[in-house]
């Protein structure tokens, strides 16, 4: 049997939610080292991955806290990785969504599981404990997913301008497919709420327990993050990494201190570009398919729209992408369960 490319899609913040509550329970291959990750928060005085994935009922603010839900953001993701079938897959390239380039390096083994728990855990309590500024998501394409660049660039601009105003500050999170994700104080987020016209009945989105991440507002938890994580915890990849520039880290060609500076540098003060990190993914690695692992399911659609907006395949319309898909199967989401047999050791070669 000929393996199936795929590259590995690791979701960020704001994937685990109520129907999430018992995904690691469900899901989790090992535990054993679920035991270890449980250990780990236990010697920090925070509540155990099993006692928050299996409460009796999901809370928004003891689940979405950042000292929570990235430690089972982490876990979740490295689950689904590690449920692969990699007799039937042939995992090509992994990246990841903000938070997720954490979960990215231990799936490319850039990391150990237990180091990239400690990172992604370490910097979800130092942001949750600093929890500067916010976040709003707003589109620029339409609601076919036709991209519109002069609206892209109309509404950066606003960005541009409050950011000079008087005590606003605001500017770029991550370029999210289809989706603008801005970050700023509470001024610069209520000026970019207040002149941009309502859409679809849901945007401007805030994100709650988001803080202003990707921009320079998180300098300060930039630096204590380097300082409580030291640069040996990172080794050469064993597959290749697409960072939040779309640039790729080589097996071989890695060099662990830069790469600790990139992850506790630029990725935590900078935007964040996922659409480029896609499009490096498409026309660098061309796969079968793109696998977003769990938890949720929310990324599907980002990860189809910065398809299109690659090009790829000749798409330029959720309805390209919809066609293509029912056709043949590109974009394989493992956590809806209908297709999470198509990449796991039960049914990725039926």
């Amino acid at each position: 049997m000929t393996r199936k490319t795929a590259v590995v899609i690791c979701p960020g913040r704001g994937t685990y939610n109520s129907t999430e509550l018992g995904y690691l329970s469900r899901h989790f291959p090992d535990p054993k080292l679920l035991a270890r990750f449980d250990t780990l928060r236990s010697a920090q005085g925070q509540d155990t991955l099993t006692a928050l994935d299996s409460a009796d009922r999901f809370t928004l603010a003891r689940h979405t806290r950042g000292d929570n839900a990235s430690a089972l953001i982490y876990a979740a993701t490295l689950g689904d990785f590690l449920s692969l079938d990699r007799d039937g897959i042939d995992v090509v390239a992994v990246t990841g969504n903000s938070m997720g380039w954490y979960s990215a390096l231990a799936c490319a083994g850039a990391v150990t599981p237990e180091d990239g728990f400690t990172i992604a855990n370490t910097m979800g309590r130092l942001m949750q404990s600093a929890l500067i500024g916010g976040q709003i998501v707003y589109p620029w394409v339409d609601e076919d997913w036709v991209p519109r660049p002069t609206r892209k660039a109309a509404l950066l601009a606003l960005v541009d301008d409050i950011a000079t105003r008087k005590d606003h500050v605001l500017a770029l999170s991550i370029d999210l497919g289809g989706l603008l994700v801005i970050a700023g104080n509470e001024a610069g987020l209520k000026a970019f709420e207040s002149t941009v016209d309502p859409v679809q009945n849901r945007f401007p989105m805030r994100l709650g327990n988001h803080a202003a991440f990707h921009t320079a507002l998180q300098a300060p938890v930039a630096e204590q993050g380097r300082a409580a994580l030291s640069h040996t915890l990172f080794a050469q990849p064993d597959l290749p990494l697409i960072d939040g520039r779309g640039a790729i880290w080589w097996p071989g060609t890695v060099e662990p201190q830069t790469l600790h500076a990139y992850t506790l540098g630029h990725q935590v003060t900078e935007p964040y570009d996922f659409t480029a990190a896609i499009r490096t993914a498409a026309h660098e690695f061309a796969p079968d398919h793109f696998i977003v692992t769990g938890p949720g399911t929310t990324l599907g659609g980002t990860v189809a729209q910065s398809l299109i907006l690659a090009q790829w395949r000749g798409m330029g319309s959720k309805t390209d992408f919809q066609n293509l898909q029912a056709e043949r199967p590109m974009l394989v989401a493992m956590g809806l369960p209908e297709q999470r047999p198509l990449t796991t050791f039960e049914g990725a070669r039926k």
